[in-house]
């Protein structure tokens, strides 16, 4: 099991899960999740996905369950494939397009929203990046 070098259990989950199941949240992770999350610390720097645990607002933005109001059985979320990340010194659209341009640095990302203030990224089943924008509906290959 991956357990990555800049990110606690707290960090990934909601509340709920981390009270039950503490370090073994990381289970409910998709290693590959946790290995660009710590590729994506190592380039872009600090990187907040849940902060809840430090009385923040985002609780959902790791593994989504149930009781979330954007959830979706078939998220990405909802299987630990995904992550909707919050940079501290790049906006989204930057990290995109760097992801995009190294794609070899980040080989397991498939997905990412696009026209978003936050940087999501899955890693569904796929070869190349689907780049979605939740705003306008279209898709594009890159």
């Amino acid at each position: 099991m991956y357990l990555p070098r800049h990110f606690q259990a707290y960090e990934l989950v909601p509340p709920a899960i981390f009270a039950s199941r503490k370090d073994k949240s990381f289970e409910l992770i998709d290693e590959r999740v946790l290995i660009t999350l710590d590729t994506l610390r190592d380039t872009f720097g600090p990187c907040t996905v849940n902060d809840w645990h430090w009385d923040g607002g985002f609780e959902q933005s790791g593994l989504r369950t149930t009781d979330a109001p954007q959830f979706s059985p078939t998220s990405q979320h909802t299987f630990g494939r995904a992550m909707d990340c919050k940079f501290q010194e790049y906006p989204a659209a930057e990290i995109r397009d760097q992801v995009i341009q190294n794609r070899l640095l980040f080989p397991y990302i498939t997905f990412m929203e696009d026209d978003v203030d936050w940087f999501h990224f899955d890693v569904r089943n796929g070869q190349r990046i689907v780049l979605w924008s939740p705003v306008t509906q279209k898709t594009q290959l890159v």
